[in-house]
């Protein structure tokens, strides 16, 4: 919100209240929220990070009562729940990993789970690591999700009276509301919106945005590669889109510089994952990624399992602050972030760099070293008309490029082509070069990545 001059005025939700606008119940805890969040995200790191632990321990302590398999965690690490009052304490305990979630089952639910943070609500994730896992998140947690997605709006400076696109996984017709729908709807009148399934053709969903004629899009970075790329081709244009929003997926630099010149509107990411909710969103000022510290600790750790400096890139670990319903602490989540330095914005949050991926996305080179194969194919186009590409690790000295082309590809192209690919990896990888029609196939989740290993 950062203070109240432009804010427009809340949807009074009381009868007979027009103005000043009156909120009440799940409006007015929001609200309320809204506003504690404008005031912690300016004061000092040493501060944030000393109301962290605070709150930690509350959860600790819930949890090393409640929860059978957190209570046999912290006795095997020779620690109890006050221990893990500062950053020492807490690198004490070993990380949790996702196959340690999936084994313990009920064994991490709490069995208590304090009245004022129910119901408890079940999300499963995507399984986009290959390990599935089943989290239990309470009414608490949902509070701190829509704040902080109000907050991310806010910062992007977003007009609620006018329309939202949203093209999502999941979603079987396109859909239209003449709301966006919570949390925003639940404090704000807003324009209408519309709901797009993301696996159909480019074209289709071009022709639908460009009928809507929405200010704000919500998208997945692939299909905004394959949506802008369609437009850039034919010629159309987007006046009215100001705000592209990204999720899901690591979006690429490529994605970004090209979507942005296609459409003359801002690329806006943010990340998250189903367990956590929101985890950092980029600052507007500046472009590195804030943590959400008032609901997540944020750890950036390298092999040795010491913290990352600023510029280092490392494994995430994340600790929910305010989950009572299962420990979520230290909790590796798959993917690897670039850690940051303080923001010259002057928020206290703490920030990462880059949202590199998961550990599917590094390279395995013959010798066993890995590293990010990022911009494998950047120069790419410069050579061919190629509308979208993939490569897929399927042995140690062998990769599968897949392609879309704009037209078949000349044998001086391919071999180009090979060439830029092994220059730009550093090895002479055997290369099958297979052609698609239409689009990339998306992963089961309705999501796409640029590079994948699949050695073991």
């Amino acid at each position: 919100m950062s203070g109240l001059r432009g804010v427009p005025p809340f949807r009074s939700d009381v009868e007979g209240i027009a103005w000043p606008s009156l909120q009440k119940g799940p409006g007015a805890t929001l609200a309320a929220m809204m506003a504690e969040l404008d005031r912690t995200q300016w004061t000092s790191a040493e501060e944030i990070a000393r109301r962290q632990f605070q709150q930690f321990v509350l959860v600790a302590e819930h949890c090393a009562r409640h929860s059978k398999q957190f209570a046999e965690r912290l006795d095997r690490a020779g620690l109890r729940a006050p221990d893990l009052a500062d950053w020492a304490g807490l690198s004490r305990l070993p990380v949790l990993t996702r196959r340690e979630v999936q084994r313990a089952g009920a064994d991490l639910y709490c069995r208590e789970i304090p009245p004022g943070h129910l119901p408890l609500s079940e999300i499963k994730t995507s399984g986009s690591t290959g390990e599935p896992v089943t989290v239990q998140r309470t009414a608490v947690n949902a509070i701190f999700w829509s704040a902080m997605a109000m907050r991310e709006h806010f910062w992007n400076g977003r007009d609620f009276t006018k329309g939202l696109c949203a093209i999502r996984a999941n979603v079987e017709e396109p859909a239209r509301r003449e709301r966006w729908g919570a949390p925003v709807s639940v404090l704000y009148e807003t324009g209408p919106s519309l709901v797009l399934p993301i696996n159909r053709p480019a074209a289709q969903l071009v022709q639908w945005v460009a009928e809507f004629a929405p200010d704000n899009l919500l998208i997945y970075p692939s299909t905004l590669d394959v949506f802008a790329s369609h437009c850039r081709q034919n010629g159309i244009a987007m006046p009215g889109l100001h705000h592209i929003r990204t999720i899901g997926e690591t979006l690429s630099p490529r994605i970004r510089k090209e979507a942005e010149a296609v459409f003359g509107a801002k690329v806006e990411d943010l990340y998250s994952s189903n367990e956590i909710g929101y985890i950092a969103v980029q600052c507007p000022e500046s472009g590195l990624y804030h943590v959400m510290a008032e609901d997540v600790i944020v750890e950036i750790l390298n092999e040795t399992g010491a913290p990352c400096a600023a510029g280092e890139t490392g494994r995430v670990t994340v600790t929910s602050l305010h989950n009572f319903a299962m420990p979520l602490i230290r909790y590796d989540i798959g993917d690897y972030a670039e850690a940051g330095a303080p923001c010259a914005c002057g928020r206290g949050l703490p920030t990462l760099a880059r949202i590199a991926g998961r550990e599917r996305n590094l390279i395995l080179m013959p010798d066993g070293s890995r590293f990010w194969p990022v911009g494998g194919l950047i120069d790419a186009r410069d050579i061919a008309p190629l509308s979208q590409w993939q490569m897929i690790q399927t042995a140690r000295e062998a990769i599968e490029i897949r392609l879309i082309v704009e037209r078949p590809l000349t044998a001086d192209e391919e071999e180009k082509l090979r060439a830029l690919v092994v220059s730009k990896l550093g090895y002479p990888f055997a290369l099958d070069l297979k052609y698609f029609e239409g689009r990339l196939p998306l992963g089961p989740n309705g999501k796409f990545e640029e590079f994948v290993c699949r050695v073991g």
